[in-house]
């Protein structure tokens, strides 16, 4: 797709995509955000919460083994209006989950339509880039990132309220679906597509590149690092500082908020210093907060390390997805899938295994154990041949 095949002006297509970015994103913060009372209305124990919260990654798990054969098929401008719907409708069995087993099942669903949505909406961002010519796949991240703030004040509110969350989701729903009905018509062809995906992996010429692997494990540091600071900063500061637990939300928040005014800025940075650098300087910046973390164990210092960390992870994700997207030879979203599989991992890992070694010892020598993701992440990002090229010299 170039200029002259655009159906609309690209600053309105990059709205309507920076919208369902947002609309992706604020679905799910608005489920988290009424995790503890949705917990309590079921009588569940801590273990088989611990189950529940399984659900939506099986569901993730289940939507990864098809969505990027499928988009490449039909392409993510038909599957995501598709995709989003099945999104809002899931949430909303979730808001009307009156028994464990319909809760798995309603989030097993969200988790499946969540990837379709995923690898949709990244495949028109990465699509959109190429126009571009320019990075541009950070503030689509930083959308989301922006709803999720959003949906964790709104569900904070909606709480506070007593207000029950089917009556909260059905009014993030009926707000997802206006934006998507407004923005829908603007969504464009995929830049790469296959008639016959069935065969695609079968020749050779375009079986994914090895290249896709290594920046799927760069992203599995990364995100490693954000489930590191989403399920555990609150205890960090609780355990670890001694913090009062009416201030804990304030580390994630801290965090939250560095990661989402970063991603304003990382197409910005990419564009003057290189995806290399933008990746390296990411990878230091996680390393030197979960360090500097462990090392000064302080309610101020640990802030100013979290939001430190938020910085470093503002990259990463969004940075290697446009990699990936731009310089694999075969499908947009079948690369985007191969790699999001990988990273995904770094979600499903990361907060099991801190959770095993501060069982053993405690969340500092955790913390340090994810600061060596980040010296791994540099160190990966010196060797893989596509960061290092330039989109100018394309």
């Amino acid at each position: 797709m170039d200029n002259d095949t655009l159906t609309t002006s690209k600053e309105r297509i990059r709205l309507a995509i920076f919208c369902i970015y947002f609309c992706t994103g604020i679905c799910f913060s608005s489920w988290a955000s009424r995790i503890p009372d949705i917990k309590n209305s079921l009588g569940l124990g801590d273990a088989a919460w611990g189950t529940i919260l399984l659900m939506i990654p099986i569901g993730q798990i289940c939507g990864m083994t098809i969505s990027g054969l499928l988009i490449s098929k039909i392409g993510s401008k038909r599957i995501l209006p598709i995709a989003l719907l099945g999104y809002v409708l899931s949430l909303l069995f979730i808001g009307l989950s009156a028994t464990e087993y319909a809760l798995i099942i309603s989030l097993i669903v969200f988790g499946f339509f969540g990837n379709f949505c995923n690898i949709s909406v990244n495949t028109q961002a990465v699509t959109l880039e190429a126009v571009y010519h320019k990075p541009i796949m950070a503030s689509f991240h930083g959308g989301w990132s922006l709803a999720g703030l959003t949906g964790a004040s709104v569900g904070l509110l909606m709480a506070s309220l007593k207000i029950h969350p089917i009556y909260h989701f059905c009014i993030i729903g009926l707000l997802v679906l206006a934006t998507l009905y407004i923005n829908k018509p603007y969504l464009q062809p995929d830049l790469k597509r296959e008639k016959d995906p069935a065969d695609i992996l079968a020749k050779k010429k375009n079986k994914p590149e090895k290249f896709l692997f290594l920046l799927g494990i760069v992203a599995f540091c990364g995100m490693a690092a954000e489930g590191a600071m989403s399920d555990w900063s609150g205890l960090y500061l609780i355990d670890v500082v001694g913090t009062p637990k009416h201030l804990a939300p304030i580390g994630l928040a801290a965090y939250m908020i560095t990661m989402a005014s970063g991603r304003f800025v990382i197409d910005k940075a990419t564009q003057k210093w290189g995806r290399q650098r933008v990746v390296q300087a990411g990878g230091i910046l996680i390393a030197t907060g979960l360090f500097s973390a462990v090392a000064f164990p302080h309610f101020i210092t640990t802030i100013i390390a979290f939001m430190i960390i938020g910085f470093g992870t503002a990259g990463i994700v969004p940075t290697i997805y446009s990699t990936a997207g731009q310089k694999t030879k075969i499908p947009t979203s079948i690369a985007l899938t191969i790699v999001s599989s990988v990273s995904f991992l770094g979600f499903l890992m990361g907060p099991p295994l801190i959770g095993y070694i501060s069982s053993v010892t405690n969340l500092r020598y955790s913390y340090a154990l994810i600061g060596l993701f980040g010296i791994c992440i540099v160190a990966l990002a010196s060797i893989i041949k596509v960061l290092k090229e330039d989109r100018n010299n394309e």
